[in-house]
């Protein structure tokens, strides 16, 4: 259960195609949904690709997803943190929406990006909006970060 110190609730942003940081923005969605908190993730541009379908070999999209530092590839950082027992990508996106984190995706982002609904993943409850809807979703004494 939620104490009454920090924001009422979580909106992130996620604007970024870089790994670590869309990894990053699922911890503290995660950690804050554990403690209570409602919490929305808004995936738009290049941050999209994070929620891609896995190629024919299965591999997932945001496997391919460059780091912010370096020229490794998602993955290979990935692989890193499950050697190290950090909590992997495809296990925190899988978490998140178990314990109730909104996945919302920018319509107008997908478009950017040349994606659609059908080049989205299919096992994660992933709806479709936009700003307003975002900005409605926003609680007035929330936190919202841009990432």
């Amino acid at each position: 259960m939620a104490d009454d110190t920090g924001p009422e609730k979580l909106s992130i942003v996620l604007f970024s195609g870089e790994f670590d940081k869309v990894h990053y923005a699922l911890v503290l969605a995660s950690a804050a949904a554990a403690i209570g908190r409602p919490v929305t993730l808004f995936f738009t541009m290049e941050a999209c690709r994070a929620l891609t379908k896995p190629t024919a070999e299965g591999v997932p999209g945001w496997r391919a997803m460059p780091v912010s530092q370096g020229q490794e590839t998602g993955g290979r950082m990935d692989d890193r943190f499950a050697e190290r027992k950090v909590a992997t990508f495809e296990e925190l996106l899988m978490a998140c929406p178990e314990m109730g984190v909104r996945f919302l995706v920018c319509e107008m982002g997908l478009r950017a990006m040349g994606l659609g609904r059908g080049d989205l993943r299919e096992d994660l409850p992933i709806e479709e909006g936009g700003v307003v809807t975002f900005l409605t979703d926003a609680s007035k004494d929330g936190a919202m970060l841009f990432i």
